[in-house]
């Protein structure tokens, strides 16, 4: 938003499994992100926390366009949640069973499954090295790291860890060295994942940008491609996450991804909060 602007900013909360969102709709708007107010939003003790922010935008062949920012203020190229929660909104607004959104990751497919819940084609897996991207052309199965590591790029990149105990990894400590790791040429998300059967996984999670999460869609599909081209689970698993589970489903066509969402509260952003941007 322009410093000289003085409307407000309407936006919505949501999350899906405690990974929680600001939601801006500028279809109708002249509301413009730029990393300061990104930011300004994403403090959790001065703005309204966020570990994405989703900007809805009008797109043509598609219901919306979707942008992602970090809190830190860096643009994210994929968020599998908050796709689910953004078609959510929209597919309550249209009362329509699917539609597609248009994001960087590309048209991305989105329904309503039984249950209230909702579920989305994150697409298929990017799985050459120069496109997650990776420094060098290494096995992505074999990651020349310390323990049992992999990689794929879900329209941002992913290290996928496999692990004894989830729970025991301490994300503080680990997530940074990995996010940051020369490997990494565009920083990366990090997943530690425990095998509990073929089709069950538990992971938790350090988001590039900086922060651990209680859920990550898009981190959930790497790990489930990750383990799966490892040979350790099906290409249809659970995922259990320290907000609540996500079902992975790989297909021919995408990594399909199924779960909840919630719309907590709508909110305005007052033009004094946004001058600080």
């Amino acid at each position: 938003m322009n410093m000289g602007q003085k409307s407000a900013l309407r936006f919505a909360k949501m999350h899906g499994l405690g990974n929680d969102f600001v939601v801006v709709d500028a279809r109708r708007s002249s509301a413009t992100i730029t990393p300061a107010l990104a930011r300004a939003l994403g403090d959790r003790h001065r703005g309204v926390g966020f570990d994405q922010l989703a900007v809805i935008r009008n797109g043509a062949g598609v219901a919306a366009e979707v942008d992602f920012w970090n809190s830190d203020g860096s643009t994210a190229g994929a968020c599998g949640n908050a796709t689910r929660c953004v078609a959510q909104m929209l597919l309550a607004e249209s009362s329509a069973e699917s539609l597609t959104l248009r994001t960087e990751r590309g048209d991305l497919a989105c329904a309503l499954a039984p249950g209230g819940l909702v579920r989305v084609n994150m697409g298929a897996p990017v799985l050459h090295w120069a496109d997650i991207p990776l420094a060098q052309d290494v096995d992505l199965n074999a990651l020349p790291l310390a323990g049992r590591a992999g990689a794929a790029g879900m329209g941002n990149p992913h290290c996928v860890f496999i692990v004894a105990d989830a729970d025991a990894v301490d994300l503080a400590v680990e997530g940074p060295k990995y996010e940051h790791h020369p490997l990494f040429p565009a920083r990366t998300n990090v997943e530690f994942v425990q095998v509990i059967d073929r089709s069950n996984l538990r992971m938790r999670v350090w988001e590039r940008g900086g922060m651990v999460t209680l859920a990550c869609g898009s981190g959930a599909c790497a790990a489930a491609v990750v383990a799966h081209r490892m040979g350790l689970a099906e290409a249809c698993v659970d995922i259990q996450l320290d907000g609540g589970t996500l079902n992975i489903d790989w297909r021919e066509d995408g990594v399909w991804m199924t779960g909840p969402t919630a719309h907590v509260f709508d909110g305005i952003l007052t033009p004094e909060m946004m001058a600080l941007a």
